[in-house]
């Protein structure tokens, strides 16, 4: 996922954007740089349950100790929130993506006051998913 941004650049950008219809563009913007979808993301155990659209994430330890990120969803939006959720926890161990707090990147984004309600939810439950995933990996 080396074409997403880090946290701190992320943010960077966000904060560029004049308005919200610019940071809504950014996201699908970043949604359309997550790799194509593996033939085995799309799988019953990838679903990502409490999301209106679609979402398939997979984690995969690898051998440096991090956790490799793949996800797809049906929906132009929600495939980026899937890039900025990855954008936060990329590079990282399954215990540091159990310790780290997204609220407080979240916050600095501005994001949750600006979703749906029911895109709020479905970001609520991909961060659920992949840190109790997560823990079962640590």
């Amino acid at each position: 996922m080396a074409n997403l941004p880090d946290k701190e650049k992320l943010v960077r950008n966000f904060n560029r954007c004049a308005n919200w219809e610019e940071k809504y563009l950014y996201i699908i913007e970043l949604g359309a740089k997550l790799p194509a979808a593996a033939d085995d993301l799309h799988q019953p155990e990838n679903v990502i349950s409490g999301c209106q659209s679609q979402v398939w994430i997979k984690m995969t330890p690898q051998a440096d100790g991090t956790i490799a990120l793949a996800g797809d969803s049906d929906a132009a939006i929600v495939k980026g929130l899937i890039a900025v959720v990855f954008s936060l926890y990329q590079n990282l161990t399954a215990r540091d993506i159990v310790a780290l707090d997204v609220r407080h990147w979240f916050g600095e984004l501005a994001l949750t006051q600006h979703l749906t309600p029911s895109r709020s939810q479905g970001l609520e439950a991909m961060i659920r998913a992949i840190r109790q995933h997560a823990q079962t990996l640590s």
